[in-house]
């Protein structure tokens, strides 16, 4: 049986070295860093297959006709059960667009799943209880139908806390070169 594994193992292998890194840009594999590539293409296939999953888990949980970015805000929104400035919300979702954010405070808002008012100059967002809910609604169903398949398969937790860990420090890396671009 181990033989057989080994065998097929080293079969993918050398098929691999002889089509080379899985990456969407070859031209970019072909620099210093294939495997950085490899990473970027991971990426971009997870962002994507993420985005999905959150609408449509929300929409199992019973609420339709959200974006992933509408998500996510509604997420941040209720996140402690404390009211949220909007700037803040846009610094921990690293979105740089801060109406993109606005256009999604007003969409959940018509949804009545937020309610926002004015401080001074500072827009502040809490959940509703509508909101709060769906929310709750949404944690179900991502237990029972992505954590329960993470679990079965791997990693395991302390991975997933050291992949988490290592995405906030490449995403640091792309934000410090996006910098050093935008002065070239």
């Amino acid at each position: 049986m181990h033989a057989m594994q080994d065998e097929n193992n080293t079969e993918r292998a050398t098929a691999s070295a002889e089509i080379g890194p899985i990456v969407s840009s070859a031209h970019l594999a072909a620099g210093a860093s294939p495997g950085l590539s490899e990473v970027e293409f991971g990426l971009i296939l997870a962002q994507f297959a993420f985005g999905r999953w959150m609408v449509r888990a929300m929409a199992a949980a019973g609420v339709s006709g959200l974006a992933p970015l509408d998500v996510l805000v509604l997420h941040n929104v209720a996140h402690r059960g404390r009211p949220k400035k909007l700037a803040d919300i846009c610094h921990v979702l690293s979105v740089e667009d801060t109406h993109t954010v606005a256009y999604s405070i007003k969409k959940l808002e018509r949804m009545r799943l937020v309610r926002s008012w004015r401080e001074g100059k500072e827009k502040v967002v809490e959940v509703t209880q509508s909101g709060g809910e769906a929310c709750t609604r949404y944690a179900r169903v991502r237990e029972q139908l992505l954590v329960a398949a993470v679990k079965s398969t791997g990693p395991d937790e302390e991975m997933l806390r050291q992949l988490g860990s290592f995405l906030r420090a490449l995403s640091g890396h792309y934000d410090q070169a996006a910098r050093a671009a935008t002065s070239l």
